[in-house]
């Protein structure tokens, strides 16, 4: 496990923070984490791996060690992509919390049977919490739904609508835009909505090497249809910033969302900032 860039101010500062609202604070890739005004503390995504040298490498800096995450209820996985479920980032935190892995089948597959996160670190079965698009739950303060998303790359992904007195939060992993967003938007307001975004680029073959074109997120185009659809008010792009030859530029979305009623705001966050409800 690569050491981290940053030293452990990150968990600190979400350790300590006593947010009047919601905040959140980016960790790149597609990860968050998300803090409530009564202490409650999710991980969406979180990732410190390195990809795969030289087919995925990783362009950021790595933000933290799991292994000084002491502060967690919750980890949420929304797909079983190795960025999105991976041991050696969340294993640790949930050893250290005794929170609880969130995630769909196939997500839970990957820690179960290809990880053996019970085997390698002091986690157990019971930690697994299997859910699908429809269930509901509640995490301290926070509500929250487990909705349908557009992602053909991965076997099962889904999104998180997080609700809180303070607003809502959605998370859609690396969706694509869907037909269930317009449904989304009649039973939601949503204040902050996390979208993947990239560009087009060329990726090594896993088998031969040979560079690929690869789409992997939403362009700018589809971004802000997804951000329409789902009638945001604020637009916080992410995964821009990951993977060599997929990065791209998020303030060229002002262009893209100018004509559109939705969304009502573009929010920029590079990799460790915070940001809140």
């Amino acid at each position: 496990m690569p050491a981290s860039d940053w030293g452990d101010w990150l968990p600190r500062a979400v350790a300590e923070a006593d947010p009047d609202t919601v905040a959140l604070w980016y960790l790149g890739c597609n990860g968050f984490a998300i803090k409530g005004s009564e202490g409650t503390v999710l991980w969406i995504d979180p990732y410190v791996g390195l990809g795969d040298p030289p087919r995925t490498v990783r362009m950021i800096p790595v933000p933290f060690d799991p292994e000084d995450v002491e502060t967690a209820d919750a980890v949420l996985a929304t797909h079983e992509h190795t960025d999105h479920v991976h041991g050696p980032s969340q294993a640790p935190i949930l050893a250290n919390t005794d929170c609880d892995l969130i995630a769909p089948d196939d997500s839970l597959a990957v820690a179960r049977q290809e990880e053996h996160w019970t085997d390698e670190w002091d986690v157990s079965d019971e930690q697994f919490l299997e859910v699908t698009e429809g269930d509901s739950l509640r995490v301290g303060e926070f509500s929250i739904d487990v909705v349908e998303t557009q992602d053909a790359d991965a076997a099962h992904p889904v999104g998180y609508v997080i609700e809180h007195e303070s607003g809502t939060i959605f998370h859609g992993g690396d969706t694509k835009p869907s037909p269930s967003f317009a449904g989304l938007a009649e039973s939601y307001d949503i204040d902050l909505g996390i979208l993947a975004f990239g560009t087009v680029g060329n990726v090594p073959d896993k088998e031969t090497g040979e560079p690929v074109r690869t789409k992997w997120y939403s362009d700018e185009n589809e971004i802000v249809e997804a951000a329409s659809d789902l009638e945001l008010d604020r637009l916080l792009p992410t995964h821009w910033d990951m993977w060599k030859g997929l990065t791209a530029d998020p303030t060229a979305l002002h262009s893209h969302a100018a004509s559109f009623e939705h969304p009502r705001r573009l929010e920029i966050a590079e990799i460790g900032d915070r940001v809140d409800l």
